[in-house]
């Protein structure tokens, strides 16, 4: 029961912010042009020895430079068991807090092959020095948790590049369910070198991907019979429209 209404106040809080914001976007429009879009940054496909995975990471918004509002959606599919291993959306507010960082607050809904959790998003989003992308969330639940993600769009000619990731999970508490440990991260690393088609607009790639567990999150993924590391081949492409 206490589950369910950290659900409902969590969903309750975030319509009152889609509200509002919506409402001061629509004050602002006669001022300010609206904008919208959507960007891919992975949309691939994951080869290894021992599994074949569809995955995809994108970023769909509204609104202007003041206030937009993001649809996050990540997700693995397992094409040789036909299930999802991670699915995750979040419904983001972000708002300038400096020249190159935007506030973010929002929910996040994970619907995996297993527990449907619903969980509240405060966080960081934008470009720090050298231009690198960043991302700081912390996610409040009955099992918080927090991710910081940064990535590098490195040219090695005007067309060709060589994007580098980095991406680190880490659980605040023991969830058997979701099979993480307390305090035991886990990471994942990319490298992804892309060549530009149109402008940005379709960008094919092929990379490396890896993804490692730790700690009790590793043991976890051990007497599940998964691994406690994984690197995969994949191709795919980025697009932005």
């Amino acid at each position: 029961m206490r589950h369910v209404k950290l659900e409902l106040s969590l969903l309750t809080t975030f319509s009152l912010l889609l509200s509002l914001s919506l409402t001061i976007a629509a004050d602002d429009a006669h001022a300010e042009s609206l904008i919208w879009g959507i960007q891919a940054e992975q949309a691939e496909y994951r080869y290894t020895s021992g599994e074949r995975l569809a995955a995809w990471d994108f970023d769909a918004l509204i609104g202007n430079d003041e206030l937009k509002f993001v649809w996050r959606s990540e997700a693995e599919f397992n094409t040789r068991h036909d299930n999802f291993e991670t699915l995750e959306n979040q419904f983001r507010i972000q708002v300038p807090v400096s020249d190159f960082f935007d506030a973010v607050a929002g929910v996040r809904l994970d619907t995996p092959d297993g527990p449907d959790r619903i969980h509240g998003v405060l966080g960081l989003h934008g470009l720090a020095e050298q231009w690198f992308e960043v991302d700081a969330d912390i996610f409040f639940s009955e099992d918080p948790s927090a991710r910081f993600e940064i990535e590098y769009e490195a040219l090695v000619t005007n067309r060709l590049i060589l994007t580098p990731s980095f991406e680190v999970n880490v659980p605040f508490t023991d969830d058997d369910k979701s099979e993480v440990g307390a305090w035991a991260p886990s990471i994942e690393l990319g490298a992804r070198l892309s060549y530009d088609l149109i402008d940005r607009a379709v960008s094919p790639y092929v990379g490396v991907h890896y993804e490692r567990s730790f700690g009790e999150t590793a043991r976890i993924a051990e007497r599940n019979g998964s691994r406690q590391d994984e690197l995969y081949i994949v191709i795919g492409t980025k697009f932005m429209y």
